[in-house]
């Protein structure tokens, strides 16, 4: 193909919703459609959800060193409208043509550094950075809450499966591959113990994934009881309700009761908090892992006693984004799981009611009340 194949639908003025500074509504501004160059996509956003990180950076939580003048959004799929030269075929190799419905790796690594250079994009100190670009400057078409997105020539890309919906397959290119590589980079195996600190969407994703993966026991707390039924539908063999067990000594008593003395092989922390970060470690077992997913708020701070973990070899993770395999890996087990994932996304809004999604899914939020996500469906603005 030697020109650009095109939609004949597209649009000829893209929509974004920019956060002109933290705690301010996001403002709907029209702008240039992009041709995509060799190896880019252009696709229309057709279901983009909110992640926890878009409250933190909308409530200004983590405004340092992020534009003012961005576009938030980065769990999505789109649909393709515009295929540029040389992308032609997904990064699996199968064929893509206009209309297919893709997802993407959100961030974009530099390149050029060191861990670039050894492949490890995930650990590129520009990837983060990349996920939130000014929408004053070209190509403006950075985000999912907007109805379009440039998919550029250095970013993975998958086709969906037959079995994923938007709506189930928006949450993979961020949180589920997030716990996947999590999961990878801890080494979990199978016949070990797995604990699940919170039960958002992160955490739901967890159990689901430790038992495909043949954890043998898998235990969840949450102090939402909506989040603990959902946590036991999502193959949770045990939930610990942390609403009615309060004290930390009295739930880590729990989790070493129902393993027996031993404790999680592998705990996980997606509660988003860095308070539970000394609990969660006394749950660990001897020489087992302490994966840290969810506590990423600058300067929310813990004390920890070092000697709990010299003196039970354990040990402490960090795992931000993903590798490639681990996206096309997500897309796998959601063609595959029987765990009831569409129940992950709740109320959908139009792009222009944008601001009323933030403000349900921050009340949602600080209720823990939300079970998952709330979804904004861009494309559907004007139709």
């Amino acid at each position: 193909m030697t020109q650009t194949q095109t939609l004949a639908t597209k649009r000829d003025r893209p929509i974004i919703a920019v956060m002109p500074e933290p705690g301010k509504p996001l403002e709907l501004l029209e702008v240039p459609y992009v041709e995509p160059g060799p190896g880019e996509l252009v696709v229309e956003v057709i279901q983009a959800n909110i992640c926890g990180s878009d409250l933190h950076l909308w409530r200004g939580e983590m405004a340092q060193g992020f534009p003012r003048d961005c576009v938030l959004g980065h769990e999505m799929v789109g649909r393709i409208v515009d295929i540029g030269e040389e992308a032609s075929s997904d990064s699996a190799g199968k064929p893509l043509a206009v209309g297919d419905t893709i997802t993407y790796r959100y961030y974009e690594p530099c390149g050029h550094c060191l861990s670039c250079a050894r492949g490890l994009y995930h650990h590129c100190p520009g990837s983060l950075a990349s996920v939130l670009r000014p929408a004053s400057k070209a190509p403006r078409l950075v985000g999912a809450f907007a109805t379009h997105y440039l998919v550029t020539a250095g970013r993975s890309r998958f086709k969906l499966p037959d079995e994923c919906t938007p709506g189930i397959a928006a949450g993979a290119n961020c949180a589920l591959s997030q716990v996947i590589q999590g999961f990878h980079e801890v080494g979990l195996r199978s016949d070990e113990i797995v604990v699940v600190q919170g039960c958002g969407g992160l955490g739901l994703y967890a159990i689901a994934v430790a038992k495909s993966w043949g954890a043998s026991y898998v235990i969840a707390i949450d102090r939402s009881q909506a989040r603990c039924d959902l946590a036991r539908a999502f193959g949770a063999d045990s939930v610990i309700d942390a609403g009615s067990v309060q004290d930390p000594k009295e739930r880590t008593k729990e989790v070493m009761e129902l393993t027996s003395g031993w404790g999680g092989d592998v705990v996980v922390e997606v509660v988003g908090r860095a308070s539970v970060v000394p609990e969660g470690i006394r749950m660990v077992a001897r020489g087992g892992r302490y994966l840290e997913l969810g506590s990423i708020v600058p300067r929310d701070t813990v004390s920890i006693d070092i000697s709990i973990l010299v003196g039970y070899n354990r040990s402490i993770l960090g795992v931000s984004l993903y590798q490639d395999r681990s996206l096309m890996e997500a897309l796998d087990f959601l063609a595959k799981t029987e765990a009831p994932v569409h129940t992950l996304v709740g109320k959908t809004y139009p792009l222009e009611e944008v601001n009323e999604a933030l403000k349900a899914a921050d009340a949602l939020q600080h209720e823990g009340l939300s079970v998952g996500r709330v979804g904004i469906t861009p494309t559907g603005m004007g139709e």
